[in-house]
């Protein structure tokens, strides 16, 4: 067989082309070390020292037998030959591999590691094809990993053809890499244990709204990236409702993301507007890490007022569907990004009547790989118009719907919010009343008896419209003393809780002080924050504040 026809397509073999009738490969070793007979010769020039001598004896390809050079190859060769595939031939590091082979031998019934590697197909392909053909790193049973390459062979001695089998032998990268994946397992692990630590572990679910959330990590990188939701009840009824992102991936873009969910829950907590929430969010993650950018919506749900009160730094629309099918988008205002500086948000509004359906999502759920986001946002809106079902069915729907499963290559958070229309029995224990309080310090009976009054049909016990009226006569009082009209007394009662709340002109917040004994006034906050669950104040937009308590009721409903 002819060495030269197939050794240029072994792995890592490359022919050097002849400079001249003579070839350029290096003279037999000892002939370098001779030392030249005439002095004179120093004298030449480099490019005539660096020819070989005349008489020098190069040595040929030729030369060599197959059996010198290919046994003594590193790699792992074999020949086989014939439709059945019988060893011609094995080099000793196949054979101190998997042991000596017997030539005539087929290799289906002594050669058990070309099962292991698959290699028995392969070769009837490169038969059949005359065409090499590669499997990268197939491990064996005892735990070795080879690439095996087989070419074709050509002979006259071999009239079926034959196969030149080479393995390379990469166990120890194949071990390299394993521990380099388990490693990321164990990254992502951690990553996406974090992520989830500070994610709400259970949803708050306010009075008049439900709302379910979903979160599932992308599995592209060995890391989980910075989504994020948050419910916060606010008191008197109101929800604040939050999804950001954090762009990046890791560890640390899910810390943070905590550090950004924690401050929005304290910054709730003041009860400010939404483009306020934002403004300080802005500054704080320009000094948590200049280099992150972040997106988040922050909306307020007022169920007196049947609407969404959001604002928007970069981040996606928030989309409501109304009872009969229809979604609107909440498209503006929208600001940059946080931690940009320099820029004033502002808020908007969307109606949320009863019977909608609220949606905020992340861009894992819209956005594609050579696909416009704008295209991912309408196919969101198309699923969601035909999403009913409770606030958890409707986000494994639109998760369906836009494709996300549990290869999605991006993290996702979906926040649904159901605002339900109440109907029949349901109803009756949703309701609201209101008393505009005009006229000077004759409106604190009117408010006393109003609140008498309307306490008693909603057919509370006789204590807690007890201290119903009594909270209301505080409230009101408080009132009339340091604010200005106008002034509104509204009452509201849900299956959990009564909330009693005034609202006035003037945008002093009161706060609870100590009242000496020698004082006349001072007392009533202290009342209200003695005898009610809760309470709190806020100023409204405009101008003004509303000063709110609230009552647990006793047997609320399960």
């Amino acid at each position: 067989m002819n060495f030269t026809r197939w050794s240029a397509r072994l792995p890592g073999t490359q022919r050097r082309a002849a400079r001249g009738t003579e070839g350029s490969v290096p003279a037999a070793r000892g002939e370098y070390g001779q030392q030249m007979e005439h002095p004179a010769a120093e004298a030449t020039d480099a490019a005539d020292a660096a020819e070989p001598a005349e008489t020098a004896q190069v040595p040929a390809l030729e030369d060599f037998t197959v059996r010198e050079i290919v046994g003594r190859l590193p790699g792992l060769v074999a020949l086989v030959y014939g439709p059945e595939h019988r060893i011609a031939y094995v080099n000793d590091a196949y054979a101190a591999a998997f042991g000596p082979r017997r030539a005539g031998a087929t290799v289906a019934d002594t050669c058990p590691e070309a099962e292991e590697l698959g290699l028995l197909p392969l070769m009837d392909q490169v038969l059949r094809s005359g065409k090499p053909r590669t499997v990268k790193s197939r491990r064996t049973h005892d735990g070795g990993s080879y690439t095996v390459t087989c070419l074709p062979v050509e002979s006259p001695r071999l009239p079926d053809g034959g196969v030149l089998v080479h393995a390379a032998d990469v166990t120890d990268h194949a071990e390299a890499a394993e521990r380099l994946r388990a490693s990321e397992r164990r990254h992502r692990e951690t990553a996406v244990t974090l992520q989830r630590s500070l994610l709400p572990q259970e949803l708050e679910q306010p009075d008049d709204l439900r709302i379910a959330a979903t979160y599932q990590p992308g599995v592209a990188d060995a890391a989980v990236g910075g989504d994020w939701y948050d419910v916060i009840t606010l008191g008197a009824g109101r929800t604040a409702l939050v999804i950001g992102d954090v762009m990046g991936r890791g560890v640390r873009a899910a810390a943070v993301m905590g550090q950004l969910r924690t401050a929005v829950r304290a910054y709730a907590r003041l009860d400010l507007p939404p483009h306020e929430v934002l403004q300080l969010l802005d500054g704080l993650a320009a000094e948590i890490d200049a280099s992150q950018i972040a997106t988040c919506v922050y909306a307020v749900h007022d169920p007196n007022e049947g609407r969404l009160v959001y604002a928007s730094a970069g981040h996606l629309p928030i989309l409501v569907r109304d009872e009969d099918g229809t979604v609107r988008s909440a498209e503006d205002p929208t600001g940059p990004p946080l931690g940009t500086g320099g820029w004033l948000h502002t808020s908007g509004t969307i109606a949320l009547p009863p019977g909608s359906t609220a949606v905020l999502y992340t861009d894992g759920l819209v956005e594609r790989r050579r696909e416009d986001i704008d295209e991912g946002v309408a196919a969101l809106e198309r699923a969601l118009s035909g999403a009913t079902g409770t606030p958890q069915v409707v986000c494994d729907r639109l998760l369906r719907a836009l494709g996300v499963t549990a290869e999605h290559d991006d993290d996702v958070a979906v926040l649904v919010v159901q605002h339900p229309a109440r109907r029949g029995a349901d109803a009756e224990l949703f309701h609201n009343a209101a008393l505009e309080l005009l006229g000077g310090v004759e409106a604190a009976p009117r408010a006393r008896a109003f609140a008498s009054g309307v306490l008693a049909s909603w057919r509370f016990p006789v204590e807690l419209c007890d201290l119903g009226v009594l909270a209301t006569s505080e409230l009101v009082a408080n009132s009339l003393q340091h604010g200005t009209p106008p002034m509104r007394l509204r009452l509201r009662r849900t299956d959990r809780r009564l909330i009693i709340e005034v609202t006035d002109g003037d945008d002093h917040l009161p706060r609870r002080r100590r009242a000496e004994t020698e004082d006349e006034a001072g007392r009533g906050i202290s009342i209200i924050a003695t005898i009610a669950s809760s309470w709190g104040s806020r100023r409204t937009p405009g101008g003004g504040k509303a000063v709110w308590c609230e009552f647990a009721l006793p047997n609320p409903p399960s």
